[in-house]
């Protein structure tokens, strides 16, 4: 087992499903259920080991993102994937209160998600993955309206953090989604070229990148986090990481 705690941080209206196949079955997978990205930064702080790698899909890359700006010093490496890290635009606020005003009135996390499923899923995994489209529907099913409430308030207190990751030094991993309606690969290179050294990765995919690919999302995530080891053991981590917490 790697020496270093993997955490993983489901996105927006997601629960840790969005990681099944991905062979990451030991990452931590903590919620993300604050009302504000600063709140939520503070929790996992608190909750997390002393140091770990720490990696997320959309919100939770942003909130991934955040952990590693606030404290680089705990975090060994990062990786983000389908995610955004600008302030929202006035667009998305409009969005994000939108569900908030549709939640109130009586619909649910699910019925929200089935609205979004061209923007989640590619246009070939809607035509034939119909399992696919049943996991993204019940991961909504299985989120309560009052963690999505807390998300979506979330979401209203992102920043930009594109210049705090200018100052990030830690083994980065960027993987995008070639066919990401939300999130565009263009998104990715901007957060790539923030963090000095980062690797950056493309699937064939759409937004929920593990869940249509997750061997090959798996493997880039493997190796990454085999690197990070090696750096962060040195010797150690080729003797059977002797002394691993």
């Amino acid at each position: 087992m790697p020496a270093v705690p993997l955490v993983l941080l489901a996105g927006m209206n997601c629960t840790p499903d969005l990681w099944t196949g991905c062979g990451l079955d030991d990452a931590l997978t903590p919620a993300v259920d604050a009302d504000a990205l600063d709140a939520q930064v503070d929790r996992l702080l608190r909750d997390l080991p002393r140091t770990f790698v720490i990696g997320g899909l959309s919100l939770g890359a942003i909130v991934a993102m955040a952990v590693t700006v606030r404290a680089p010093e705990r975090v060994l490496g990062l990786c983000v994937t389908a995610t955004n890290a600008k302030a929202p635009t006035p667009a998305q606020r409009v969005g994000w209160a939108g569900w908030l005003d549709r939640l109130s009135a009586g619909e649910t996390p699910a019925d929200l998600q089935s609205g979004i499923l061209p923007a989640l899923l590619s246009e070939r995994v809607r035509a034939t993955r119909p399992d696919l489209v049943e996991r993204t529907l019940r991961m909504a099913e299985q989120t309560p309206d009052a963690v999505l409430a807390a998300q979506l308030h979330l979401q209203a207190t992102r920043v930009d953090l594109l210049p705090g990751l200018c100052a990030v030094h830690v083994p980065s991993l960027v993987i995008a989604g070639r066919e990401d309606a939300l999130c565009p690969p263009g998104f990715h290179d901007e957060i790539a070229r923030a963090l000095a050294g980062s690797r950056r990765e493309q699937l064939d995919a759409g937004h929920l990148v593990p869940l249509e690919r997750p061997v090959e999302f798996g493997a880039l995530v493997r190796d990454w986090r085999a690197g990070v080891d090696a750096e962060t053991l040195g010797p150690r981590s080729s003797a059977g990481r002797a002394g691993a917490s």
